[in-house]
């Protein structure tokens, strides 16, 4: 990848906002997290830090142990994970999580690019799909989830009803409260139209 000056102007102004986003204490969860779930599975606690915390995911095999993680034995989405120092290497293990991550359910909408963390230029939307991910595999409630679960939002999950033919029949014959009712309604105290009101 080419190396880039730093931004001036306007696109120094979008950037300076997109780093503004990055939550420490969010990164702090999510680095727990990710311990906790690879557990001894060769993941090193990275130094503190936005920038610690993008070295520590850039060459994407924390990324991929994590999603390997989530899932059962023999059926790991990403079947080499190696270390390298060579940039297309790095954003190609990258890619494979990404693409696991969307077949584990991510919304496409809410996975990051792979350049926002090799080049370390939106660190907050890759916290945003790790976020998205762990609260994820708590709601699969699948056993595979490692850590407190308290430590991620918990995600809305359908609450399907049943009614029987005789039940709803019987809901055709109520007026709604949105349609107004007539109960109530008269015309006892007005005055003629067109006539002035009177105050007394």
């Amino acid at each position: 990848m080419a190396n880039r000056g730093p931004s001036y102007g306007l696109s120094r102004e979008v950037q300076q906002k997109i780093d503004r986003q990055y939550d420490p204490e969010l990164e702090q969860v999510l680095v727990r997290w990710i311990l906790a779930q690879c557990g001894n599975d060769g993941v090193a606690q990275p130094a503190p830090g936005r920038d610690g915390f993008q070295q520590w995911l850039k060459d994407g095999t924390v990324l991929c142990r994590l999603i390997n993680s989530l899932h059962p034995r023999g059926q790991a989405p990403v079947a080499k994970i190696q270390a390298s120092a060579m940039a297309f290497k790095q954003m190609e293990q990258i890619s494979q999580f990404l693409q696991a991550a969307e077949r584990y359910g991510i919304a496409a909408t809410d996975i990051f690019q792979t350049v926002d963390l090799w080049e370390g230029k939106n660190m907050a939307c890759v916290q945003r799909t790790l976020m998205n991910l762990g609260s994820l595999a708590v709601a699969k409630g699948d056993g595979l989830f490692m850590g407190d679960p308290n430590w991620f939002p918990k995600k809305s999950q359908e609450n399907r009803r049943v009614f029987s033919e005789d039940k709803l029949k019987e809901g055709q014959s109520v007026i709604g409260l949105q349609m107004g009712t007539n109960r109530g309604a008269s015309q006892a105290g007005m005055t003629g139209y067109g006539m002035p009101r009177q105050i007394l």
